[in-house]
């Protein structure tokens, strides 16, 4: 049995997990509280920014970050907020999204169309500096 293709992961995980439009994600922010989660490495944030409001928190420690039971847990992460979360393109956060839901996060899902899908639809972004000042 060969490798299994990252493609085909991704394309499983949007089977089980909330796919969402950047509009409907800055609605859920807006309306309901929810809190976009930026999964992206440090170094992309720093080329191309932010979504202005949201927190990073890398795809390596989200999971530690999150769990309840971690020493690295962050008190933003157990508010019982719904987490959105948000790659580049949404590869890396429909699996991510898909872990979370294993973890047992009741509200999470994923911006469909990433960082990329989120500035291309016109929504607020931010370059990294100002973004760091504002945490």
């Amino acid at each position: 049995m060969g490798v299994k293709s990252v493609n085909e992961m991704v394309a499983e995980a949007k089977t089980r997990i909330d796919n969402i439009s950047p509009a409907e994600a800055h609605r859920r922010v807006t309306e309901e509280g929810a809190l976009i989660v930026d999964i992206r490495d440090v170094r992309e944030l720093q080329r191309d920014g932010a979504i202005v409001g949201s927190t990073h928190a890398p795809r390596g420690m989200l999971e530690f970050w999150v769990s309840p039971d971690s020493p690295y847990t962050k008190a933003e992460f157990q508010e019982g907020r719904e987490l959105i979360l948000s790659c580049a393109a949404g590869g890396r956060s429909a699996l991510s999204a898909d872990t979370l839901q294993d973890m047992g996060v009741a509200k999470v899902s994923h911006i469909e169309t990433g960082f990329a899908g989120w500035r291309a639809d016109g929504f607020a972004v931010t370059d990294y500096d100002t973004f760091r000042s504002q945490r």
